[in-house]
């Protein structure tokens, strides 16, 4: 049973992760570690309250912007199975990624070398999910699997299989695959390879 938190909140429950409260708000986990003074995202403990907003400032400082050089350019990108697209991205209606059809038990592959940071079944309506971190800003993410086959903290290289298609917390087999850019959804197919 989830504590309540006051608006703009999360009390960490067990088995939470920092990456998985930052992926489930559309959060950047290093901008929500330093909005709660957590040197290390990998210790936080159940029962503790996180905010979700940054702090009121207390003083002038000038903001730090990411970097504007695409990081895509030097992450190398694949589909992490191949299918038919039955769900486009489009996020003014909920979908925050794309879903692939495909054979429960296939194999589904990591769409870019990186390390796993969640593998589990901790966020509603995701089923069993794996987040994988590829480089400062950037993050996919691949729901609805049968089985989970790596572990969090292990690095997997492009191609590399990462689950098997499932249904798990959907009505069909399918994979819903995101990639997150600083926390915020984008469009999966404009990184992928046509």
């Amino acid at each position: 049973m989830r504590i309540a938190a006051p608006a703009g909140f999360h009390v960490v429950q067990p088995g939470d992760t920092l990456y998985g409260i930052a992926f489930e708000n559309g959060l950047d986990y290093k901008e929500l570690a330093d909005w709660n003074g957590l040197a290390d995202p990998n210790l936080i403990l159940a029962g503790a309250r996180l905010r979700l907003t940054p702090p009121p400032r207390t003083a002038v400082t000038a903001t730090p912007q990411p970097p504007t050089e695409p990081q895509s350019a030097v992450v190398a990108w694949d589909w992490p199975v191949r299918g038919i697209l039955l769900k486009n991205y489009d996020e003014a209606n909920g979908s925050k990624g794309i879903d692939i059809a495909g054979q429960k038990g296939s194999p589904v592959r990591a769409a870019a070398a990186g390390r796993v940071m969640y593998a589990g079944d901790g966020l509603r309506g995701y089923g069993k999910l794996i987040i994988i971190k590829h480089s400062d800003s950037l993050l996919s993410a691949y729901a609805h699997q049968e089985r989970i086959l790596v572990a969090e903290g292990e690095r997997v290289a492009l191609g590399h299989p990462v689950g098997t298609m499932g249904d798990s917390d959907a009505q069909r087999v399918k994979l819903h695959f995101e990639i997150r850019e600083y926390g915020k959804p984008v469009d999966p197919l404009r990184y992928l390879p046509d």
